[in-house]
């Protein structure tokens, strides 16, 4: 096992293009660090340097104790799960499993015990005498990884490994990854545009756009305590609900938008140091999905909003209830960046605007009798609230926020 450091890493493609912009990221011994962002943020572009399938264009890359730059792929002691799975169709499971061995010129005795030990692991030893064709997608990619694992090496560089399989599949492969970094504790890296996976997988999860380390946290903090609005719109599924407001003093301290009026709690302002200073400014206020609950079933301190849901998701445990809020959508790079992620290599946006009013997200409780049409009064946690610079963009308060208000300021 090894930590991988990145040290200010460059891809600059033909024609000026930066893939990878200046990446910085200390990669913990045995830590399984997540690699997640929008198409063409950089991720499996930096996964590829750190293997050796790109050449970097600047910057400094570790593995253990040695700076690699220079290091052939096959010298430095990494292991690759592909997409594609990337198996010999002519030979067996096993045949698999022990090819890379060979090749090293392992004696037969140990690539037996260590082709037998991975078998056993990832529960291949029923199908080792078959070939790739007569295997599922799922037990192709545990031959796959059976074949990083077997090379016992510093560390597994995993690109995708579970997104050509279906959504029931994918879980459970992700529950059987979590159990094979228990057992093995290797250092792994892991691309993903999955967020789900991303934050059901990770020790840590960095966040990508254009190349750039937008911020690196575990799940819960990058949740709770987004560095911008960038990632706090990427990071949550349904997204995080934003729009411009002003913060008033008027008995209290309160947020006033689209005909409504809820109050700020004096812990925010404790929590979030330089809030204080947007009185009577606009402010990006953001709302996750998660901190609404129908009135009927919340706790009674809750601030009260009625709304009219025009499409409700029913999900068994929950219910999503999109309405619309006297407001226009919040337009800033950051949310602009999401909406055409979202939208991309799709030929029109899912829903149109309706008269330029923004589509906000609920999730409550099953229990709520709420039907698509139906008025409904909606109740906000305001201990969750979260705020972003209108301009930069930044959360206000957020220590790594402030760092890079700071450098801009001295550049």
């Amino acid at each position: 096992m090894a930590k991988i450091v990145l040290g200010s890493v460059d891809k600059v493609y033909a024609g000026g293009v930066k893939a990878v912009d200046g990446l910085s990221l200390e990669i913990r011994d045995g830590e399984f660090m997540v690699l997640v962002g929008p198409s063409g943020c950089g991720k499996s572009t930096a996964l590829r340097m750190i293997a050796g399938l790109e050449d970097i264009s600047g910057g400094s890359i570790a593995i253990g104790d040695r700076v690699v730059n220079d290091l052939a792929p096959k010298d430095r002691d990494i292991a690759m799960v592909f997409q594609n799975y990337a198996l010999y169709p002519h030979m067996s499971v096993e045949q698999n499993l022990a090819f890379g061995l060979q090749l090293r010129g392992m004696p037969k005795q140990e690539i037996k015990q260590r082709v037998t030990e991975a078998a056993k692991m990832l529960g291949l030893e029923p199908y080792l005498k078959r070939k790739p064709a007569a295997l599922s997608g799922g037990q192709r990619q545990r031959v796959a990884m059976g074949r990083a694992i077997v090379r016992e090496p510093q560390a597994f560089l995993m690109d995708e490994p579970l997104s050509n399989l279906d959504a029931k599949l994918r879980v459970s492969m992700r529950a059987s990854l979590n159990q094979l970094h228990e057992r093995l504790g290797v250092t792994t890296v892991y691309v993903t545009h999955d967020q789900v996976e991303a934050m059901t997988l990770g020790d840590r999860v960095c966040v990508l756009r254009e190349g750039k380390l937008q911020q690196v946290d575990t799940p819960q903090r990058l949740f709770d305590n987004p560095v911008n609005l960038f990632v706090a719109g990427f990071i949550g599924s349904p997204s995080m609900n934003f729009v411009t407001a002003r913060l008033i003093r008027d008995g209290g301290a309160h947020i006033d938008f689209a005909g409504y009026k809820l109050p700020v709690p004096d812990a925010l302002f404790s929590a979030k140091p330089g809030l204080d200073a947007y009185f009577d400014r606009e402010v990006i206020v953001g709302i996750r999905p998660s901190d609404f609950e129908d009135a009927g079933h919340a706790k009674p301190d809750w601030a009260k909003i009625p709304v009219k849901a025009r499409v409700t998701e029913e999900l068994g445990s929950e219910i999503n209830v999109i309405f619309t809020i006297d407001a226009p959508p919040v337009v800033h790079k950051d949310t602009a960046d999401l909406a055409h992620d979202a939208t991309e290599g799709e030929e029109d946006t899912a829903i149109p605007l309706i008269d330029n009013k923004a589509l906000w997200t609920a999730r409550v409780n099953a229990r709520s009798t709420v039907r698509p049409g139906n008025d409904l009064e909606l109740a906000v946690d305001t201990r969750s609230l979260h705020f972003f610079d209108p301009e930069s963009g930044l959360a206000v308060g957020h220590t790594a926020a402030a760092e890079v208000d700071l450098e801009k300021a001295t550049a």
